[in-house]
C-alpha cells in the first residue's frame, strides 16, 4: 500500500507544539486527576490532548486507537489507523513528576511505521519512520550493538517493583524505576539503558509509536514467552514486554521460561 509517510510525520510534527503546550499548561498544578476504572488515573490534559489530536490528525478513511477513546474495531478492518496515547505515565504527571509522555505512532496493515515520543518536559522528541532510522530531537540515534551484558541497565515501573520483585531475572542488573512506559523503551533505543521488562500487561497505545522507534535501533519488541508483539488481535493487551538487543533479549525470556514453564 502506498503511502505518505513523510505527510504523516509532517501531520504529527505540525500538531505536537500544541499538545505539549496543552500539557505543561496542566503539569504541576492543583486539579490532579480522577480514577476512570480502578488503579487507571486520567486528568483533563489527557482528554484535552486527546480531543486535539484526533482532530488534526485523522483523516477519512483512518481508523483511531487512543487510551482515552473507546476502541470501536475499525483497527482491524481499515489499512491505517493511528495509534495514539495523549499522556503515557499520566500517574507521574498528576503527581508533579516529569516522566511522562505523548505518544503518536502510525500503522499500516496492523504494523507500526511511523512513531513520536516527546517528553514536554524535558523538550525531548524520539521519532523514527520505518526504514528512516531511529532520531533523537532530529540527531539520528546509532543502532544498539548486540554485545554481552554483564552488568545491565534495566528500566522498570516503580509499581511493579514494588509490588513484585523482578532482581530474580537478572540478578547483577541495576534496575531502575521510571514512569512512562514509552519513554522506558525509548530510552533502551537511545543507550540509557540495556533493557526494559515488565510482566504487567501492556496496550497497543503504550507501544505502538515506541516500537518503530526500537526497531529502527535495532531491537525487538517481544512478550515475555519470546513471541514478536503483534497489533492484529481483538485484545489491545498483552501480558507483558521485553525490549532489549537479542543476546539479552533471549537471556531474559529464558530465565522467565525457567520460572514460568509453559505445560
Amino acid at each position: 500500500m502506498n503511502i505518505d509517510l513523510a505527510a504523516i510525520r509532517d501531520r504529527a510534527h505540525a500538531v505536537l507544539p500544541e499538545a505539549c503546550e496543552i500539557a505543561m499548561h496542566h503539569f504541576r498544578r492543583a486539579e490532579g486527576g480522577w480514577e476512570k476504572s480502578p488503579g487507571q488515573i486520567v486528568t483533563e490534559a489527557d482528554l484535552a490532548i486527546d480531543r486535539l489530536l484526533q482532530e488534526r490528525l485523522r483523516r477519512p478513511g483512518e481508523a483511531w486507537l487512543s487510551e482515552e477513546t473507546a476502541d470501536d474495531g475499525s483497527r482491524l478492518e481499515e489499512p491505517t489507523c493511528w495509534v495514539v496515547d495523549p499522556i503515557d505515565g499520566t500517574r507521574s504527571f498528576a503527581q508533579g513528576k516529569p516522566e511522562f509522555s505523548i505518544c503518536i505512532g502510525f500503522m499500516v496493515e496492523r504494523r507500526p511505521v511511523f512513531g513520536l515520543v516527546a517528553n514536554p518536559a524535558s523538550g525531548e522528541t524520539f521519532e523514527a519512520t520505518l526504514g528512516l532510522g531511529a532520531m533523537l530531537n532530529g540527531q539520528v540515534l546509532p543502532p544498539l550493538p548486540d554485545r554481552e551484558v554483564a552488568k545491565p541497565r534495566i528500566a522498570a515501573s516503580r509499581t511493579e517493583v514494588q509490588k513484585r520483585p523482578l532482581a530474580w531475572l537478572a540478578p547483577d542488573a541495576t534496575w531502575t524505576m521510571l514512569g512512562s512506559l514509552a519513554l522506558k523503551l525509548v530510552f533502551v533505543a537511545a543507550s540509557r539503558f540495556d533493557a526494559y521488562v515488565t510482566l504487567r500487561r501492556t496496550n497497543d497505545w503504550d507501544i505502538a509509536a515506541a516500537d518503530v522507534i526500537l526497531r529502527e535501533a535495532g531491537v525487538q519488541l517481544v512478550e515475555p514467552s519470546g513471541e514478536p508483539v503483534r497489533y492484529d488481535r481483538e485484545r489491545t493487551s498483552r501480558p507483558g514486554l521485553i525490549a532489549a538487543p537479542p543476546r539479552l533479549r533471549d537471556k531474559l525470556v529464558g530465565r522467565i521460561a525457567q520460572t514460568f514453564p509453559v505445560p
